[in-house]
């Protein structure tokens, strides 16, 4: 049996040996695989996020007057860390929705600040159905109910925060605005 495989894989083919085929297959599988997720965690630094005007002129100067970009513990979380789940799957889906994004990046559709205040209500929506989706995953990657000592919390979140563990409250709920500004139409209550 291992016989005739053998002889099967080093077989010719027109050219080359059927081994030599499937290594150089399996070969290009691998750089395919790995140029691919390479590619893929490029997308998710915060270099390749600014990178257009769009992001860098309007959510990335918000983003640098918020808790995420600047604190008292110096921890930095980018723009992937909210907005690109970890889950290689959840990830491959989300950058495939991204693409819709780069169409309208090249389209104009919010090249100026006049046209992305009157869409930031639509696409903060957006954003804010999907991490509702989630159960704010993202979010849920740093901050957990479990890990917070409600007791050492400032008065207001240390009366809210059990109560959103009653109710089943997801972050997104709550803390919207948390690192962009929020829409004009919005109430902020915090």
């Amino acid at each position: 049996m291992i016989r005739k495989l053998w002889s099967w894989f080093r077989a010719p083919s027109t050219r080359y040996g059927r081994g030599a085929i499937f290594v150089a297959g399996g070969l290009a599988g691998i750089l395919f695989w790995g140029g691919f997720n390479t590619y893929m965690e490029y997308t998710n630094t915060l270099g390749f996020c600014i990178s257009c005007h769009e992001m860098r002129d309007i959510p990335y100067e918000e983003y640098k007057k918020s808790i995420h970009y600047r604190n008292r513990t110096g921890v930095r979380v980018v723009c992937s860390d909210c907005h690109v789940p970890k889950d290689w799957t959840a990830k491959l889906l989300r950058k495939i929705v991204a693409t819709r994004e780069l169409f309208y990046s090249l389209a104009g559709t919010i090249d100026t600040p006049e046209e992305f205040e009157a869409r930031r209500l639509q696409m903060a929506e957006r954003v804010w159905a999907s991490m509702t989706a989630s159960d704010s995953r993202e979010c849920r990657n740093c901050h957990s109910f479990e890990a917070m000592d409600f007791d050492k919390q400032a008065r207001r979140p240390r009366q809210k925060h059990p109560r959103a563990v009653e109710e089943g409250k997801t972050c997104i709920e709550c803390h919207r605005g948390v690192a962009h500004r929020l829409p004009e139409t919005e109430e902020d209550d915090d």
